[in-house]
């Protein structure tokens, strides 16, 4: 089994662009037709030069090798120019070729990853996710998480909708906005602000040994 082809993918994320303003996704094929995904993560370029740097690599290292060969792959291309060492453009890049060949790996022998990795441990694992606001809300009026959650009525209707779902903890910013300069001095207002979204949230947490969690 041998790559044989890469496709890349740039996804937009509409405004306000929460959890990132795009995303990017690259596909390589073998020459028996199993397809693999991964995701490039934390590349600080503009998306389309970095689907230039994800072509090129796969280009001069990834074709022609066999996805089985990851750690002999992965030192290859992380030492590639006399590097070796993490930089943001060739580790995401490199994560996301990983993710491919495990990926590949899995479908060809007809076996979950974990497998693959020593096995399963657990029957289930404990998540979170983030607390979004209601798609309504969801424009470039909603200046920050932090101030639509501030209403009385919404935090706690929001985390109510996800522990519907199953998730016992929610994450959110009680502090907006996240600048290239902070740490900063908060003013008293954002911190007033802050107790008020956390408070507002709460009670959706009720007794149920659920935890609100904020950042």
């Amino acid at each position: 089994m041998q790559i044989t082809d890469v496709k890349t993918y740039v996804v937009g994320n509409p405004p306000p662009y929460l959890g990132g303003a795009y995303f990017i996704f690259l596909k390589l094929t073998t020459n028996d037709k199993v397809e693999g995904f991964g995701e490039v993560y934390g590349v600080p370029f503009h998306p389309h030069k970095v689907t230039q740097l994800i072509e090129d690599v796969v280009e001069r290292y990834v074709i022609g090798w066999e996805p089985f060969k990851i750690e002999s792959l992965w030192r290859i291309i992380y030492s590639s120019g006399f590097t070796q060492h993490p930089d943001l453009s060739t580790s995401g890049v490199l994560s996301g070729i990983e993710m491919v060949c495990w990926d590949i790996i899995g479908k060809a022998l007809g076996q979950p990853i974990y497998n693959l990795l020593g096995g399963q441990v657990h029957e289930k694992l404990r998540s979170y996710t983030y607390l979004y606001p209601p798609p309504e809300n969801q424009t470039e009026q909603v200046l920050s998480v932090a101030d639509a959650f501030a209403d009385a009525e919404l935090g706690p209707q929001r985390a109510a909708h996800y522990l519907g779902q199953g998730f016992t903890a929610v994450k959110f910013d009680p502090v907006m906005p996240i600048s290239a300069f902070d740490p900063r001095q908060l003013s008293l207002e954002a911190l007033d602000n802050a107790e008020l979204v956390t408070k507002n949230i709460r009670p959706a947490d009720g007794r149920r040994g659920n935890r609100v969690q904020s950042d």
